[in-house]
């Protein structure tokens, strides 16, 4: 047993027999799904608190910490791995809107938590809670009381994990340019980020105009005459081996290129002094390196992207996804995951969290009747409206596409980041789901074959995904009508954050590496 648990289980027992910390963790499990953590790991599913005295009897028996569901159930003992998407639908008696911010920074945490806070208050939700995670985070917490039982004619209970995710995404994007200002304004050690979250400063920042609208990135090349010597910039110029002829009448040479440099663009932006580049169409460009003067810093300046240091966790919204249970102990930490009030998250110290000295509270409150009813249609028109934003962009993009002929793709010509994937994963499972079945949807693999690789690579990971996770994942994926494109490599929370890059790709995602490597084998 190393000093670490032994410092742990010390505490624990002492911990837990405190009536007050028994008494806030058994009333929070009222309809949950309750599952013990052991030092080895979680207890077995499914399994709930009876009893107040069962707080005191698992930690005789090696509990440190309680999690719990966010979904509420009729009967958490009839819940199965088997169970179909109807049946959980019809087992659920609601959901409670479970926010979880996370970061390695504690006061990145209190900054979204702040924020998300005044958006709530705004919607005129007062009734929600506020705790600790226990670590460096924070959990806020709206009961299902607060919603209405129906929205447009769909029972709320049923929307599960859809309309929380999209209350979740909506509220980070309320919030999103405030506290990218706000987080700009900080002093950030660059050197801890990158230990703690493997982030350089370029990847956390963004070139960004007056409106909050992020300007387009591309590459702006300088071409010299061999001949005449006459310079041209032409952006984002491909090389090939065909040269371009010189533009000067009586000038027989060709354009070689003799520097490149990233820059940042945007049509309605009008000119300034920063460093001007134009290219043919006379757009103004404006390359990174540019200082910035008092004359244009208020059209153009660099932001930090502070989704990348501390954001909502969606995985936390999931089917049967358990969250630390108000008052349980955090492992790593032995801090208490204890409840706040909103005044206190601006001083709040993780010392406040020691076990031995935490004051009792409720964390969930009683709302108002349908006391979420307005952040809850505004997140769903809006969540509606991305989808069809998104739609169109992608009708735009594809307007004049001939499609490709992707018949006879074999596992030999799959990107390697998706090869080194199905070798199985430690961490991650759930993202590299979303990954494969995507990318195998995409390429049109029939269900049968998809079923089978899915199931043959959850054999491969350590330690598999739980069955009835993964049939309704499947079963989700094979029900939805419109395309849905593996995230692309862009997206760190897949490709970088589960080790599958051995380089960065010189593509966006990895079903343009299987198109060009069909073409080759058409031509």
């Amino acid at each position: 047993m190393s000093e670490k648990e032994k410092r742990i289980k010390s505490i624990t027992k002492l911990y837990y027999s405190n009536p007050k910390v028994q008494q806030a963790i058994f009333n929070f499990s009222k309809d949950r799904e309750v599952i013990p953590r052991y030092f080895q790991g979680f207890g077995k599913r499914p399994d709930s608190l009876q009893y107040i005295s069962e707080v005191m009897n698992l930690a005789n028996k090696g509990t440190t910490s309680f999690h719990c569901s966010e979904e509420l159930w009729e009967d958490t003992f009839q819940i199965n791995l088997d169970m179909s998407r109807e049946e959980q639908d019809e087992l659920r008696k609601a959901w409670d809107l479970l926010i979880d911010i996370d970061s390695p920074f504690l006061d990145y945490s209190k900054i979204a938590a702040k924020l998300i806070i005044e958006v709530l208050e705004d919607y005129g939700i007062k009734n929600y809670g506020i705790k600790f995670s226990g670590s460096k985070g924070f959990h806020i917490i709206v009961p299902s009381l607060a919603f209405p039982e129906k929205f447009n004619e769909i029972e709320t209970k049923k929307m599960f994990p859809e309309w929380p995710r999209a209350i979740s995404e909506f509220l980070m994007y309320k919030i999103r340019q405030k506290y990218n200002k706000i987080v700009s304004e900080s002093d950030i050690n660059y050197e801890a980020l990158k230990e703690r979250t493997n982030l350089s400063k370029e990847d956390i920042t963004k070139i960004v105009y007056s409106d909050g609208t992020e300007a387009k990135k591309g590459t702006m090349f300088t071409l010299k005459c061999e001949e005449c010597g006459n310079i041209i910039k032409k952006p984002n110029h491909k090389i090939t081996k065909r040269k371009i002829k010189c533009i000067e009448p009586t000038c027989l040479g060709f354009y070689n290129v003799e520097k490149s440099e990233e820059y940042f663009s945007n049509k309605d932006l009008t000119a300034s002094s920063l460093s001007k580049l134009h290219d043919s169409e006379n757009k103004v460009v404006y390359s990174r390196e540019a200082k910035l003067s008092k004359a244009n810093e208020s059209d153009f300046k660099e932001e930090v992207f502070a989704e990348k240091i501390a954001s909502l966790d969606l995985v936390l919204v999931a089917s049967r996804h358990l969250f630390r249970m108000p008052y349980s102990l955090h492992e790593k930490t032995a801090l208490s995951s204890m409840v706040l009030l909103k005044e206190e998250l601006e001083n709040f110290s993780p010392k406040d969290a020691n076990p031995l000295g935490i004051k009792v509270r409720e964390f969930y409150l009683t709302p108002e009747k349908d006391e979420a009813k307005k952040l809850l249609s505004e997140a769903i028109e809006w969540k509606n409206s991305q989808e069809k934003k998104e739609e169109r962009n992608l009708e735009r993009k594809y307007s004049n596409y001939q499609p490709v002929d992707i018949s006879g793709v074999t596992e030999g010509d799959f990107p390697n980041s998706i090869k080194k994937l199905l070798k199985g994963l430690k961490d991650g499972r759930k993202r590299g789901l979303f990954v494969l079945l995507t990318f195998l949807k995409s390429l049109n693999f029939k269900p049968d074959f998809i079923n089978n690789k899915i199931r043959d690579w959850n054999k491969k990971n350590s330690p598999p995904l739980k069955e009835g996770y993964l049939k309704s994942q499947i079963e989700w994926h094979f029900k939805q009508k419109r395309k849905i494109l593996p995230p692309n490599y862009s997206n760190d929370s897949f490709y970088k954050d589960l080790n599958l890059l051995d380089k960065q790709p010189n593509v966006k995602n990895p079903l343009v590496e299987v198109i060009r490597k069909i073409k080759k084998k058409n031509n």
